[in-house]
């Protein structure tokens, strides 16, 4: 009998969907990195360059977050729009969200809340923040409802501990907020989109429990100014307002959630009292321990590093996991020079050294192979430690009453620009066009 040849490996294209990150294979079946410039092809976002940030720094009076800066903040979608609020000094508001986890955040969770709370502080806008406790009860058949709330309460406290200004920060949870006119915008869009528009964007089919199908709605409403009666006035609204409609929204989100807001951009514009389409600014993934190809994961606890760990915790797993662009001998790196683009331990630097300078200077030392893999791994360690730290201190802080307090629904407050440039008037001569023109 002939004997098999064992299968040969082939590529296979990067899978980025809200529920996985797969990197993809090249032909020889090794995992590559995620190529972020085919994703901003296929989704036909806009790239974040220089005359962008240049647009930011003019307008905001800020410099640019290092994660700008550095490219791990790298598409968009109308954040021009937002700038030009900002500019003329007209309201908007952030969103963003969070499904909850059984355990601690992670460094991954941690930065686009860490961008979002520089967002709120740079622009002073209002600032609600989902906690899709609905959608992980729905989405993991192991775990309950029950559990779910219990999970979003635990990491709230978390997000609470990265800083958000109390004044202007709302934070709610799906099971326990989700009524009145949030309930009915999430009807009434769910009433605009067919089956046939949230298979194509998040590959139901037939065997999808309904709850996950609707599930979509109530994540893009969230982006409607007209779900929050409370914070706008100090009595809250009794009903949607088209002068509430109006206001826009900001969305930074890692770049895998898109898919939920290309939905919401088509169809905006559909409601009985219809909203801008929100802006987007989308993220990069925070990469594995081990390297290319993955983002870190609570389901693989050797792949990402905890809020909750230990000092030793985090030095032994950038020692045992980080994986390392330097060569296999002491000798041979010294010769050859170590590769920091790929080396882990040198990515989260990227992220988390606020010194271009500095970070330039590691990035020619260990490529030139005068700076060693231990001793770049020994940098990345105590940076890392003390963030890590930084945050514990702060969570400890976090009781029960206030975490009561940044959920209890109420009028926000902020000032946004404090010196506002009107908009041009229009030319003499030129008619201005009316919503029906």
């Amino acid at each position: 009998m002939a004997e098999e040849k064992p299968t040969a490996p082939t590529a296979q294209e990067q899978d980025i969907n809200p529920w996985s990150v797969d990197g993809g294979r090249d032909a020889n079946g090794e995992i590559v990195a995620i190529d972020y410039e085919a994703i901003c092809r296929k989704w036909n976002t806009s790239v974040i360059d220089q005359a962008l940030l240049e647009r930011f720094e003019k307008v905001t009076g800020h410099k640019p977050h290092r994660w700008l800066r550095r490219g791990l903040f790298f598409s968009h979608r109308d954040f021009d729009r937002i700038l030009t609020l900002h500019e003329r000094g007209e309201p908007f508001f952030l969103y963003t969200g969070r499904g909850p986890s059984s355990g601690s955040l992670h460094l991954g969770h941690t930065i686009p809340l860490q961008f979002t709370k520089w967002l709120q502080d740079v622009f002073d806008v209002p600032l609600v923040f989902m906690l899709t406790d609905d959608e992980k009860a729905l989405f993991k058949d192991n775990v309950s409802f029950e559990d779910a709330v219990h999970f979003a309460m635990e990491n709230a406290k978390d997000i609470i501990a990265l800083g958000f200004d109390i004044k202007k920060t709302f934070i709610y949870s799906d099971l326990k907020y989700v009524s009145g006119p949030m309930l009915t915008n999430a009807w009434e869009f769910s009433k605009l989109v067919t089956f046939n528009q949230v298979r194509g964007a998040f590959g139901f089919n037939e065997s999808t429990n309904i709850g996950r199908i609707f599930f979509p709605a109530v994540q893009c409403v969230a982006a409607f100014a007209t779900s929050y009666p409370e914070i706008w006035k100090d009595e809250p609204l009794k009903e949607r307002t088209a002068e509430i409609a109006k206001i826009q929204c900001l969305i930074p989100m890692g770049i895998d959630q898109d898919p939920y807001f290309r939905l919401l951009r088509d169809n905006a514009h559909r409601m009985r009292y219809p909203s801008p389409k929100p802006a987007l600014i989308h993220s990069k993934f925070l990469t594995a321990l081990q390297g290319a190809g993955g983002k870190m994961s609570s389901s693989e606890p050797n792949s990402a590093i905890f809020m909750d760990d230990t000092q030793k915790q985090i030095k032994t797993k950038i020692n045992k996991y980080a994986f390392s662009g330097g060569q296999v001998s002491i000798e041979d790196h010294r010769r050859l020079g170590g590769n920091p683009d790929v080396d882990v331990s040198y990515i989260y630097l990227t992220y988390f050294e606020e010194d271009d300078a500095k970070l330039e200077e590691i990035y020619k030392s260990y490529k030139s192979g005068e700076l060693l893999t231990g001793e770049l791994k020994k940098i990345a360690i105590e940076l890392l430690q003390g963030y890590v730290a930084q945050f514990q201190e702060k969570r400890k802080e976090v009781t029960d009453e206030v975490l009561a307090a940044y959920m209890k629904p109420r009028r926000l407050e902020w000032k946004g620009n404090p010196n506002p440039v009107p908009a041009p008037a229009p030319e003499p001569g030129i008619p201005i066009r009316t919503k029906n023109a």
